[in-house]
């Protein structure tokens, strides 16, 4: 992992505790900080108090009327409320161009990313088919950027994905700053085994993308790989996947290991691969065997440390 600091991250402000919800309450216990202690730099956002809202306040809910998303007073009539968390969205995008990620506060009508409640205008009951007007809108202006619902986030797999993701993101951030045909050949070989153990199909496509840099175009073939980057990355990486990676890294000391070492090294990430050992215990012994056999190629692999170890994201997967 190179050495950057903790990214900027976006976050709804009640998952800090700030008593900001329609109820006068926050929502600290939504989010495990405890497991992500360290790792950012919140930027915390309200959108319904930024647009005027008072606190507390009636509660809102998202409506659909034909094709027309609104988000009104679920309790009495008001009037729609989405355009203004739609504007205020596209002014934290802009303000906030370092930003590497953002955390969403779940089922909320103006924040929550995936599966808030949808209600028909006319009455019934809800659908989980809808995103917050606020968070939709932060989407659709930035989709490369890295978001989670605060309640996934209490699911290791999902974490640690999340982060791998922010991390990225900010070391593409920081090495976009000056781009070259260069930067962008030398950021994807670093990245290229963390995106094969996510989505080998976008794995390939980013390395025919990346074929000829020799032209015009950088800034656009760059806008095409990082969103094929964080497309890839977004879809959890199996077992299967993790497996394929390490014994392709595991090819790069056929020449240097023993039998027995390879045999033993073998023997561990088909354990992995079946779930009888952690993804840590096969990465462990081929980061010893790299500091006795050093290889370049293989110690600047961001596959071996997509985030800061001390967080301790890999010891469950």
């Amino acid at each position: 992992m190179s050495d950057i600091l903790p990214p900027k991250v976006g976050i709804s402000r009640c998952l800090l505790g700030a008593e900001v919800r329609y109820d006068g309450t926050g929502a600290k216990s939504s989010i495990p900080h405890a497991k992500l202690t360290g790792l950012f730099d919140y930027v915390d956002v309200c959108p319904e108090v930024a647009i005027g809202m008072t606190v507390p306040r009636k509660p809102i809910r998202i409506v659909r009327d034909v094709d027309v998303i609104k988000v009104v007073g679920s309790v009495e009539d008001t009037p729609d409320f989405a355009p203004e968390l739609r504007q205020h969205a596209g002014e934290v995008v802009a303000q906030n161009a370092d930003l590497c990620g953002f955390v969403f506060m779940h089922n909320s009508p103006s924040c929550g990313s995936r599966n808030v409640k949808v209600y028909p205008t006319k009455g019934g009951p809800g659908v989980r088919e809808g995103q917050g007007a606020f968070a939709a809108s932060v989407i659709q202006r930035w989709p490369e950027l890295p978001f989670e619902d605060a309640g996934r986030l209490f699911d290791d797999i999902l974490r640690e994905n999340f982060v791998t993701r922010v991390y990225a993101y900010a070391e593409w951030q920081k090495m976009a700053s000056e781009l070259s045909a260069k930067s962008i050949i030398a950021f994807h070989s670093r990245y290229k085994y963390l995106l094969m153990a996510h989505n080998m199909v976008v794995y390939k496509e980013a390395g025919r993308l990346l074929a000829d840099l020799s032209g015009s175009g950088l800034q656009e073939i760059a806008t095409k790989y990082i969103g094929l980057l964080m497309g890839g990355l977004r879809e959890v990486a199996t077992r299967g996947g993790h497996a394929n990676v390490l014994a392709h890294i595991q090819g790069y000391f056929k020449k240097s290991l023993s039998s027995a070492a390879r045999q033993e090294l073998a023997q561990l990430i088909d354990a992995y691969r079946v779930g009888e050992q952690p993804l840590l215990v096969p990465i462990a012994l081929l980061k010893h065997h790299l500091r006795e056999n050093p290889n370049a190629y293989v110690a600047m692999q961001t596959y071996l440390d997509p985030h800061p170890q001390t967080a301790a994201l890999r010891r469950s997967l």
